[in-house]
């Protein structure tokens, strides 16, 4: 995998690099060949927090996850264990969507570049997912900032909508630095 590490208000120094690229190398063993997409990894501190974000594009889905603790590579490492997780998670929802058709060969399949890899399943499905709650709502018509002070007022950090703007549903949410994000269909 190519990986693109950069620092924001830090110096990505070598053994940072090599951390890193030791650290998502564990991914590696989840594919049958190696990942040819190009991940990125960002790296920064903020009054004394250190983030990791990290950003690898797969074909149907993308993973992502982010982490911030007082020490680095305490970060780095709760991030590869999240993106473990989501590929674990992936595993499990492509294995039950097609476990009447028998066992899968494959899981993942990559095609950044038109390259086809493949990985092995990995047999341990220790992430069940179970829906313990559904609801059923009429969405209200309303415009960003009024979805965000109802997404406020309930205390959530979602908020689903019909945009009056363009008639369409919508999602704002709240994001870790505190600003609210817009969600729309594409």
């Amino acid at each position: 995998m190519n990986l693109s590490i950069r620092g924001q208000q830090i110096e990505v120094t070598e053994a940072l690099k090599d951390y890193v690229d030791k650290k998502l190398s564990r991914l590696e063993k989840y594919f049958d060949a190696p990942l040819t997409s190009d991940g990125a990894v960002t790296l920064s501190t903020t009054r004394g927090l250190h983030r990791v974000e990290v950003t690898i594009p797969l074909k149907g889905f993308v993973l992502r996850a982010e982490d911030g603790s007082d020490d680095m590579y305490a970060s780095i490492d709760a991030v590869v264990d999240k993106l473990e997780r989501q590929i674990r998670k992936h595993k499990t929802k492509i294995n039950r969507k097609f476990r009447q058709e028998g066992s899968l060969k494959t899981l993942f399949v990559e095609d950044p570049s038109g390259t086809v890899a493949t990985a092995e399943l990995d047999t341990d499905a220790d992430d069940d997912l179970e829906v313990v709650r559904t609801k059923r709502f009429m969405l209200k018509p309303m415009d960003v900032e009024e979805a965000i002070l109802q997404m406020n007022m309930v205390g959530h950090n979602f908020f689903v909508f019909s945009n009056i703007e363009n008639e369409e549903v919508s999602v704002v949410y709240k994001r870790n630095d505190g600003k609210y994000g817009l969600i729309e269909q594409g």
